[in-house]
């Protein structure tokens, strides 16, 4: 791995190096996060990393940025909106610019799909993908699926339910691409118009009814309609959508025991699942923000130094 611009191009042993580094991380964050300290796993010091990101982003922005300092690096934070960007520079140049002041890793988000890629035939550095348009968003499928192997063990066999807006969603992209890989049976759940064309071709099933699903499910992912990346509304009226294919009390019901709810967030209280449902017993929606660290770390210290790492994981790796 020299970049990591798509889950669609991990091997499954990849993958599972990748979950079985965050899973060894795991240990030494949670006893800095309760003692208050950063940089727990020194695997980078002397390193920099940017973060070039050219759209809004709450979750994956800071969790990167927390991920870099707790391996020991520095983070270089880089917003469109205050950049010179704002008076007409080119992304390529961005890019050449940043790379002059000899960082070790650009982590880009971007509205454009392929940019990433893009990227990476023009800089020496590893690149690695959070998030662009609606093509895919690896890391955050690495961590939805760290979260479900931390809850059930492992994904071979399970089946797992993605609703909301298929269609423009990266996350689901990248989540069917890693569960397939490792042996998860997947569904997709929306309203016609937010489904891709021809879903079948994804390697899912699909319904246009959550009743028809929920009752299989061992994880059911919610996401947000991503409103941003439509150039129409595609659904009448949000409250339509809440009352149709919302994940309400009453359709959690349906769901047997042991299932677990996942949603990428930001959440839509009130429109892809109610606020008793996303507080509720099943939801590890806050399991996903820390473990999104984890996995973080993991892909950083991979991409930026492996023989480190992998000497880190032989010494320390044991909790």
């Amino acid at each position: 791995m020299k970049h990591l611009l798509a889950a669609a191009d991990l091997s499954p042993e990849e993958i599972r190096f990748l979950l079985n580094a965050a899973k060894k991380m795991a240990p030494a964050l949670k006893r800095e996060k309760e003692a208050g300290r950063s940089a727990s796993l020194p695997i980078l010091t002397g390193k920099t990393i940017v973060n070039l990101f050219f759209e809004n982003s709450t979750r994956t922005r800071m969790s990167f940025d927390v991920a870099i300092r707790q391996l020991g690096a520095g983070a270089m934070n880089f917003a469109a909106s205050t950049s010179s960007v704002t008076k007409g520079e080119t992304l390529i140049d961005t890019a050449k610019n940043i790379e002059a002041m000899g960082p070790h890793a650009i982590v880009v988000r971007h509205s454009s799909a392929g940019s990433p890629h893009f990227l990476s035939k023009n800089v020496s550095v590893p690149v690695i993908n959070a998030g662009d348009g609606f093509h895919e968003h690896p890391t955050q499928g690495l961590l939805d699926l760290y979260t479900m192997e931390e809850k059930l063990g492992t994904v071979a066999g399970k089946r797992v339910v993605i609703m909301g807006d298929i269609a423009h969603s990266r996350v689901a992209r990248s989540n069917i691409h890693l569960l397939r890989k490792m042996g998860a049976s997947v569904a997709v759940c929306a309203p016609p118009t937010l489904l891709p064309p021809s879903p079948e071709t994804l390697g899912v099933d699909y319904a246009y009814r959550p009743e028809e699903l929920l009752g299989d499910a061992d994880v059911v992912m919610c996401l947000r309609i991503q409103l941003e990346r439509q150039n129409r509304m595609q659904i009448p009226s949000l409250s339509e959508y809440s009352a149709f294919w919302g994940l309400s009390l009453e359709r959690a019901a349906l769901l047997k025991p042991g299932c677990i709810i996942l949603h990428p967030g930001p959440v839509n209280r009130g429109v892809e699942l109610d606020t008793e449902v996303a507080d509720g017993p099943r939801s590890v929606i806050l399991d996903q923000v820390f473990n999104g660290v984890l996995v973080r770390m993991a892909v950083l210290a991979t991409l930026v130094d492996r023989p480190k790492l992998e000497k880190w994981l032989a010494t320390n790796g044991n909790g």
